[in-house]
This record gives C-alpha cells, structure tokens and sequence, in this order.
C-alpha cells in the first residue's frame, strides 16, 4: 500500500510537470497567434511567426504527456472529466489543427494568406479559451454518480468557466508577447513591449478574479485559502505572485528582454500552486481523490520505466532544439 501511495503522488507530479512544460512551451505559442492581428501584415507577423517556426510543432508534445497521462495513470479520473468536457475538447483540438494547418499553408500559399492567418488567430483563440474553460468546469465541481459523469452536456459552461477562458487567453498573450520582446527587435520588439504590459494588466485583474471567485464556488476550497492555519502556507502564493508582478512591470518600463518571460512564467508557476492549494489531494474536486482514481500499482510501475526512459529524452532533445535557434529573428526567419 505504501509503495502505491508513493507511486501515485510520483504520477500525480509527473503529470502536473506535463500540464505545465505544456502551458510554458505551447503557451507563449498561442499567444503569439491571439496577438497576431494586432502585428502589421508583412515583416511584423512574418517574424512573429517566424520565432515559433522551429519549436511550435514539438511543443505539443506536452499535451499528449498530460492527456495519456492522465488516461494511464488515473483512468477513472479520465473517465469522468472527458465525458464532462467533450464539447470543450473537440473545440480546443479543432483549434490545434486549424492553427497548425494555417501555420504551413500561409507560406505556401500568398494568395490566400488573410484567411491562414485569420485561422491562425482563430485557431490560438479558441484552443486557448477552451483550456482556460475546461479548468474551470474542473474546478467548479464534476456531478459524479456510480463512479460516472452524471450531468449534462452544458454543465461546463458557466460564468465561472467563461473567467477562467478569458484568463488563460490573457495569460497566454502574456507569454507570447513577453516572447517576442525577447526573440524580435526593432519595430515589432516595440509593438510587443506595448500589448504586454496589456496583457499583464488584463492577466493579473482577471487572476485576481478567479482568485476571489474560487473560494467561493466550495466550502472546502474556502477552508484552503482562508482558515487558520491554511491561510499561512496559502497566503504565500499571492503574495509572491504580487512581487512577480512588480517585477514584471519593472522589466518591462527598463526594456529588459529576457527577464519579462520568466517573470511571466513565474506567475503561471504561482497560479498552478494556486490549484494545487484549492484541489490537492482530488482530481475530481470533492469526488475522487488521486487514489481512488488511480490505475493498479503493476501498470504504474511499467508506466513509469516508460517514462523514466523516454522524458529525460525529451527534455534533452527539447533544449537542444531551443539552444540552436536561440538568439534574435532575422529578416530571413526559418522557412
């Protein structure tokens, strides 16, 4: 028993570092796409795009990590949250192909490049939204009966998921524009530099509304957050999630570069210790803990060869790729 309990927590750990190597790679990713009707048409979206050319494609890779592994190690938590969140999954995958389709076809393609780059945009918009929707409709409550998803088809929408979408878009045009102050220079650094402190500002307003509205939606996520001696550990996640955003704004009037992403990503850090506060130790908030969800000890164990195997691979290969187009975009871009 205790070996499965350890083993459980371990994949609990490995998914939630999938969940967020996916949110820093592929995130800055679409936002680049929600920012891009706001770049100029020629060298300012051209190189915009071109900053992502070499990583986009493997930056999902993270996604197929936190989704098959949620099926693997926690199959009955799969088995309700899916059922609970089909019309946002559909949405956030057609969203993937579109923006990816897009993303090849706009070189290809000059005489029609309006419509690849609307689908681009698009394509980022929604995929962005519907994740930002399906942490709320997780967050808000699952109704489980007999081990099984029973609400209905719509129960996913709700003002607190349509929060929550609109805080994962900003987040997002956080990361991609704090990307490309670093990865661009000139007019288009420029640009950037002005639609991130934007989006700082619309992400930190909408994070301290979900943050308000959360302990709200739960009386357990109330205790959490607000009771003693909870509220000592808890009240460190804001407090240094202010000091970063302090430091995210002052890196941004000096013009600093690099420092702006990883302020940014720190805060998207913060905001997944944050949940951690609120849902820990449950998958399903008040349903099924990870231990009731998760698969028999022997398929953790061969999972986890799998994994022990093949991550450090990706994490090599990964750094490898960020490594050698490091550096600024040129005129020429990678295509």
């Amino acid at each position: 028993m205790d070996v499965n309990f350890d083993l459980t927590v371990i994949w609990a750990f490995i998914i939630a570092f999938g969940v967020f190597a996916y949110v820093v790679m592929d995130g800055f990713d679409l936002g680049i796409g929600i920012l891009f009707p706001s770049f100029k048409v020629g060298e300012g979206r051209n190189r915009a795009m071109n900053s992502i050319a070499p990583v986009w494609d493997g930056n999902e890779t993270w996604l197929v990590l936190g989704g098959g592994g949620l099926f693997a190690a926690f199959p009955l938590a799969y088995a309700i949250v899916l059922p609970a969140t089909y019309p946002l999954i559909i949405a956030m995958l057609l969203g993937l192909v579109f923006r990816g389709v897009a993303f090849e076809f706009r070189w290809r393609d000059p005489a029609h490049r309006p419509f690849w780059d609307l689908a681009f945009s698009g394509g980022s918009f929604v995929a962005a939204m519907a994740q930002g929707m399906t942490l709320g409709a997780i967050l808000q409550g699952i109704e489980v009966s007999n081990r099984a998803y029973a609400g209905s088809w719509w129960d996913w929408l709700t003002p607190y998921t349509l929060l929550t979408g609109l805080g994962v878009v900003a987040g997002y045009a956080l990361l991609g524009a704090t990307w490309l102050v670093w990865k661009l220079d000139g007019t288009p650094q420029a640009h950037a530099y002005k639609v991130a402190k934007r989006a700082a500002v619309a992400t930190l307003v909408l994070l301290v509304a979900v943050s308000l509205y959360t302990p709200l939606l739960d009386e357990d996520y109330w205790t959490r957050w607000f009771e003693m001696p909870n509220v000592l550990f808890a009240a460190q996640v804001p407090l240094l999630t202010a000091i970063l955003a302090f430091l995210l704004f002052r890196a941004l009037a000096k013009r600093h570069e690099a420092a702006p992403f990883w302020f940014a990503l720190g805060i998207f850090l913060l905001g997944m210790a944050g949940l951690g506060v609120s849902m820990w130790p449950y998958v399903v908030p008040g349903e099924v803990t990870i231990w009731h969800a998760a698969a028999p000890e022997r398929s953790q164990i061969f999972m986890l060869v799998g994994v022990a195997l093949t991550l450090p691979l990706i994490l090599i290969y990964t750094g490898w790729a960020y490594w050698v187009f490091r550096g600024k975009v040129g005129h020429e871009g990678y295509h």
